[in-house]
């Protein structure tokens, strides 16, 4: 059976968003544009049905629901990374 995940580039933008609580700094990170980390969270919202962030002018703050995901997601995100450098020890590839 297949899986049905949100899209992981959206929780990866979400991340980066929620841990910097700044969609410039995300963007940045990510190397894309502000714009885009906008547009890939508001996808999560979306698909979630959820919000994820209050914004008030150039500010962002987590929302309860979003608090909770970003945990989630960073660990998920960890468990990504950590296995991906398991994998990948011994050969020529290097993970940052």
């Amino acid at each position: 059976m297949r899986r049905r995940l949100p899209p992981l580039r959206a929780l990866q933008a979400f991340e980066a968003g929620a841990r910097h609580l700044s969609f410039s700094r995300a963007a940045e990170e990510l190397s894309v544009t502000q714009t885009a980390i906008s547009h890939q969270v508001r996808n999560l919202e979306q698909w979630f049905g959820v919000r994820l962030f209050v914004r008030k002018g150039r500010e962002i703050a987590l929302t309860d629901t979003g608090s909770r995901l970003e945990v989630e997601v960073a660990l998920a995100l960890d468990r990504i990374h950590e296995a991906a450098a398991r994998r990948l020890r011994g050969h020529t590839i290097g993970l940052p």
